[in-house]
This record gives structure tokens, sequence and C-alpha cells, in this order.
């Protein structure tokens, strides 16, 4: 990007770009839950947010996020993805009280 610098887009560029814009218009598919089968979750946690997913042998089924406030923000990580699995619990117990 400098004045004198030409600018040079190959085949690589031009693939990864229509890569890019491809990735936003397709949604990720969720599987259906099979209760016969044991369920999984994946927290995380950030400095303003949590996150969790439900998977059933390594397919997502639900998607789960939340942005902390208040005290919250103040915990430590542990304690920050302790409150995402415990959300977790409360939002999919419908899906985890039978297993």
């Amino acid at each position: 990007m400098k004045k004198d610098t030409p600018f040079c887009w190959t085949e690589k560029h031009e693939k990864a770009f229509q890569r890019l814009k491809t990735q936003p218009t397709n949604a990720p598919i969720l599987a259906l839950p099979n209760f016969s089968k044991k369920f999984e979750l994946e927290c995380d946690a950030s400095g303003i947010g949590i996150g969790v997913v439900l998977l059933q042998g390594g397919h997502p089924i639900a998607y789960f996020c939340e942005k902390l406030h208040g005290a919250v923000l103040n915990y430590p990580t542990y304690e920050k993805e302790l409150c995402a699995f415990v959300r977790a619990l409360q939002n999919w117990k419908h899906y985890l009280v039978s297993k």
C-alpha cells in the first residue's frame, strides 16, 4: 500500500476473496437432537461475554451467547466460565434433564 509499490492480485487472492464473500451467507448446519445419545457442552468466556455450544456426537445442536454486565464483569475467567455453564444448564434444561 505504498505509493510506488505495484498492487498484485493473484489467483490465490481471488480464491480467498470469494471464500470470504460466501462464508457470511452460509449458516452453520445444526443437527437435530437424539435423546438416546449423550449431550456435551462447550463453554467459553471472555472479558465481556460468554458462549456455549450444545453438541451431540461432535455436531452442534444449539448455540447460546450472552453479554456480561454488572458485577459479573469483575469475576475471574474461571468463574465466568462457570457462569456460562450454569446459564447453559438453565437454558437447555429440557435437553439435559433426561441425561
